[in-house]
């Protein structure tokens, strides 16, 4: 039976979160929920979807280069947006990360995720080797 690795940055806040930022199974990754904090804790991009989707990616990639993987063996992401009005804000960005969108996706709508300045929150699935 293969062993469970947690998977943490060496940032500030993820020695205080309580929690892994992400765990590696086998050749599996599973990312926490990412939402927009720089790695001091600091909310990024208070009220721009853009720039706080820019940071929970450039989140998930830095728990996923942890085992070694990319963006590119991502093969699952569950999304939660605030306001669905915003929705093409978040995607237009998610588009970047994923040009060839060869990922399996949700998007989840919730009134309010655990701090209200977040806008956005994303948790992956990757499994190592998955992007070429």
């Amino acid at each position: 039976m293969t062993k469970k690795q947690a998977l943490n940055p060496a940032w500030p806040r993820a020695a205080k979160s309580g929690f892994a930022m992400g765990m590696r199974v086998g050749d599996t990754i599973y990312v926490s929920g990412q939402v927009s904090l720089d790695p001091d804790g600091r909310t990024v991009g208070v009220g721009d979807m853009t720039v706080q989707a820019r940071q929970v990616f450039a989140n998930i990639e830095a728990v996923l280069a942890e085992a070694d993987a990319t963006m590119a063996d991502v093969v699952k992401i569950t999304t939660y947006v605030t306001d669905m009005a915003r929705y093409a804000e978040y995607n237009a960005v998610r588009a970047e990360v994923f040009p060839d969108a060869l990922i399996a996706s949700a998007t989840v709508t919730s009134p309010r995720l655990v701090k209200p300045e977040y806008l956005v929150e994303v948790e992956a699935i990757a499994v190592i080797g998955a992007g070429g």
